[in-house]
C-alpha cells in the first residue's frame, strides 16, 4: 500500500467525505433502506453535519428515515437555522415524538435559538411536564447553572446495596444524559453524595451505597455563573456536576459537554471584547451585517472621539516638536510601541484572571512581575532603536537630522512608554474584575488609546530634558 493511500485512510476528514458521498450516492437511488442502515452505524454528529448540506426536501426525507431516539440525537447536534427547516418540514406528531425524545437541556437550547412563532408551535406540543421543566429553565438567569443544566440523571438512597443501584441503572438509564455518575439524594432530594459506575462494579454485590459514595461533592446552585461551573469542571477534572437549590436539594446536573460549549462561548465573548466589539450571541456566518454594526459602532466611535486627546497634546506641543525636525517621524513608532506593550500585559492578565490563575488581591505581585518585565522589555528596545537610528536612519539612509541627542531622546522615551503601557495594561484588567466588570472590556483598544496620549507627554517631557525644546 503506498504512502498516498495510508494517508487517506488516517485522514479522518477523507473518510468523511467519502462516506457523504456514499450517502448522497443512495439518496440519488432513492434506496432508502441502504440509506437508512448506512446512518445508523455513524456518529449523531456525522449523520447532522451530512444533512446540514441538504435541501429542505430531502433534508426532510432523510430525518424521517432515522428511529425517534437517534433523531433526537441528530437534531441536537444540527444548527439553529437547520432545525428550524426540520420543524416546519414535519407534521405536529413528528414534531411531538422529537421533543419528547430529546434531552431536556437540548430542548432549552433550542428554545432560545428558535423563532418565536416555532417555539411557541414546539411548546404547543409538548407533553405538560416537558412544558413546565422547559419554562422553568429558561426563567433562570441567563449564563447561570439552571439555565444549563439538565434533570435526566440517576439518584439512589445511601441503603441501596450495589445490586440494586445496578438494577435501578439497567432500568431508567436508558433516559438519562449520564449514567456513569449517581448522586446519592435522601427522602427529601438532598444531595448526599456521589458514587460512580466504576465503584458499584468494582465492589460486592451486597455493599451499601453509603460505604461507596464520596460525600466530599464539588456543586453549583442554581444561580452560579455558567463559567465558575465551567472552571469547577477544569480544576476538579468532573465528567458531570449536581446543581442544587437554596435549600441543598438536587434539581439537576452539568455535563461536560455542556461545559464545553461555555467553554468556547466565553472565550469567544472574551475575544470580541478585547478586539472592542459588544459580543454577539449568534455565530459569525449568521450575524447579519447591521446586527454587526450595532455590535461594533459604539466601540469605534468611543476609541476615534477619545483620540482627541491625543490629538489636542499633538497640537499642543505642535510647535516644539516641529523644532526638531528628527522627532516627529517616530511618533508612530513609539504610540505603537506602548499599544503593544499594554496589550501584551492585558492579554497575559486577562487571560490569567479567567483561568483563576490570579485574582484581584494578587494585584501587588502582578505590579512587581510586570515592572520588572517592563524594564528588561524596554531596555533592550531602547538599545536596539538607538542603534538602529544612529546607524540605519542616519548613515546608511542619510537623515541628518538623527543625532546622538535625538537618538537618545527616543530611546529613552522607549523605556519609560513601555513601563507605563504594562503597568496600565495589567492594572485595568484587576481593576475591572474587583469592581465586577469583564476584564476583557479593559482589552487593546481602550489601553491603546490610554497608551497613545501618555506616549506622546513622555516623549515631549524627556525631548524638553535632553534638547531644551
Amino acid at each position: 500500500m503506498d504512502e498516498e493511500k495510508i494517508q487517506e485512510i488516517l485522514d479522518y476528514e477523507a473518510i468523511q467525505e467519502r462516506t457523504f458521498d456514499e450517502l448522497k450516492e443512495l439518496l440519488e437511488k432513492h434506496d432508502h433502506r441502504g440509506l437508512k442502515l448506512r446512518m445508523e452505524d455513524m456518529n449523531e454528529f456525522d449523520v447532522a453535519e451530512f444533512i446540514s448540506e441538504l435541501d429542505d426536501v430531502p433534508m426532510a426525507q432523510v430525518f424521517r428515515l432515522l428511529s425517534k431516539e437517534v433523531a433526537a440525537e441528530v437534531f441536537a447536534n444540527l444548527e439553529p437555522p437547520d432545525q428550524e427547516r426540520i420543524v416546519n418540514s414535519v407534521t405536529d406528531a413528528e414534531l411531538a415524538g422529537l421533543v419528547d425524545e430529546m434531552y431536556l437541556d437540548d430542548a432549552v437550547d433550542m428554545m432560545e435559538e428558535l423563532p418565536a412563532n416555532v417555539v411557541k408551535r414546539v411548546m404547543r406540543l409538548a407533553t405538560p411536564e416537558t412544558r413546565t421543566l422547559i419554562n422553568q429553565y429558561l426563567h433562570f438567569p441567563e449564563n447561570s447553572a439552571g439555565s444549563i443544566m439538565t434533570s435526566e440523571y440517576v439518584d439512589l438512597k445511601k441503603y441501596m446495596s450495589v445490586k440494586e443501584s445496578i438494577a435501578r441503572i439497567r432500568r431508567i438509564g436508558e433516559d438519562k444524559e449520564t449514567i456513569y455518575v449517581c448522586f446519592v439524594i435522601s427522602s427529601d432530594r438532598k444531595l448526599e453524595g456521589i458514587v460512580t459506575v466504576k465503584d458499584l462494579l468494582l465492589h460486592d454485590d451486597d455493599t451499601v451505597i453509603e460505604e461507596l459514595m464520596d460525600r466530599n461533592v464539588v456543586f453549583a446552585t442554581t444561580t452560579e455563573d455558567q463559567e465558575s461551573v465551567s472552571e469547577k469542571f477544569s480544576d476538579y477534572d468532573l465528567m458531570a456536576m449536581p446543581v442544587v437549590d437554596t435549600e441543598h436539594r438536587l434539581v439537576g446536573i452539568v455535563t461536560v459537554d455542556d461545559v464545553i460549549d461555555v467553554m468556547e462561548q466565553e472565550a469567544t465573548e472574551d475575544i470580541e471584547l478585547m478586539a472592542g466589539m459588544t459580543p454577539s450571541d449568534k455565530p459569525y456566518s449568521r450575524t447579519p451585517p447591521v446586527e454587526m454594526w450595532k455590535n461594533r459602532i459604539p466601540w469605534l466611535m468611543m476609541l476615534m472621539l477619545s483620540a482627541t486627546f491625543t490629538s489636542m497634546i499633538l497640537t499642543s506641543f505642535e510647535a516644539r516638536l516641529a523644532a526638531v525636525a528628527g522627532l516627529v517621524p517616530f511618533i508612530p513608532m513609539l504610540m505603537g510601541t506602548g499599544g503593544n506593550s499594554g496589550a501584551q500585559a492585558a492579554t497575559a492578565v486577562i487571560r490569567s484572571l479567567s483561568l483563576g490563575d490570579i485574582e484581584p488581591a494578587d494585584a501587588l505581585k502582578v505590579l512587581w512581575k510586570e515592572w520588572g518585565t517592563a524594564i528588561l522589555c524596554g531596555l533592550t528596545l531602547a538599545v536596539v532603536n538607538f542603534f538602529k537610528m544612529l546607524l540605519l536612519d542616519g548613515l546608511i539612509l542619510g537623515n541628518h537630522h538623527i543625532t546622538v541627542a535625538v537618538a537618545a531622546t527616543v530611546s529613552l522615551s522607549i523605556v519609560f512608554i513601555v513601563m507605563f503601557a504594562k503597568l496600565v495594561g495589567s492594572l485595568l484588567p484587576i481593576g475591572a474584575e474587583k469592581i465586577g466588570l469583564d476584564p476583557a472590556v479593559m482589552a487593546n483598544p481602550l489601553i491603546s488609546t490610554v497608551t497613545d496620549a501618555v506616549s506622546l507627554l513622555i516623549y515631549i517631557f524627556i525631548a524638553k530634558l535632553i534638547l531644551h525644546i
